[in-house]
């Protein structure tokens, strides 16, 4: 029997250009795209292996984009494994449910970002949670949904900096998962709210932030000092 020729989709290309051990441990994204990947991660979802740094450089071209992208994750990673790990007062079966499969999702995008760039990878941050009330409904949303649109506005606003077709179309995977999250969120805060003026304009466009702006928000809950060039 003859073997077909399968057309390489861009998820494919981009894990052939993995180190192989990362390409095994993420093996099947190429099939069915981040999803795939966010299951993979989720047995990895209680650490972050590599040392803590006090301080990081962000670099440039694609690997300062990237590793970017990899401090938004690590820090919504970490959030959200501290609300699964310490619930609110309250909290719904529903609730606790939901908060657990965004964590994983994001420990997923964080341990993506860490093997696509290999020994270019930043280390692992360390962060400042203490303005955060995690015993509090209303805080813990209201922190959940403001990192989402964080998260949202970078991806958008970092996409045109990226010169790799495969990182850009991957991106696009991840901030579409990370919009999804917000809706979310904006639910529990009350019934069809998925959407505000304050992150859609007129034109129904998202929110975009370059790295700067973000970055500047973000470091409230950074501790680690990230040196960045980027824009």
């Amino acid at each position: 029997m003859k073997h077909q020729n399968v057309p390489v989709s861009q998820d494919q290309m981009l894990m052939q250009k993995l180190p192989r051990r990362a390409f095994l441990r993420y093996a099947g994204l190429g099939s069915v795209g981040i999803t795939a990947l966010m299951m993979a991660a989720s047995c990895h979802k209680d650490h972050n292996s590599s040392p803590s740094a006090e301080e990081v450089t962000l670099g440039s071209g694609d690997v300062g984009i990237l590793n970017y992208a990899y401090a938004l994750e690590q820090l919504e990673a970490a959030f959200y494994t501290q609300v699964v790990q310490t619930p609110y007062s309250g909290i719904t079966d529903m609730e606790l449910s939901f908060f657990t499969d965004i964590r994983d999702h994001e420990i997923a995008h964080r341990e993506f970002f860490k093997a696509a760039l290999s020994t270019n990878a930043i280390a692992s941050l360390q962060f400042d949670f203490s303005s955060i009330n995690f015993s509090s409904r209303s805080s813990v949303i209201a922190t959940a949904k403001a990192f989402e649109d964080l998260g949202v506005s970078a991806y958008n606003g970092a996409g045109v900096y990226l010169q790799t077709p495969d990182y850009l179309t991957l991106a696009g995977k991840i901030v579409s998962v990370e919009a999804r999250h917000a809706a979310y969120l904006r639910e529990l805060v009350m019934t069809d709210t998925f959407v505000d003026t304050d992150v859609v304009d007129q034109n129904g466009l998202d929110l975009s932030r370059k790295p700067s702006e973000v970055l500047a928000i973000a470091k409230t809950y950074i501790k680690t000092q990230i040196n960045s060039q980027l824009p």
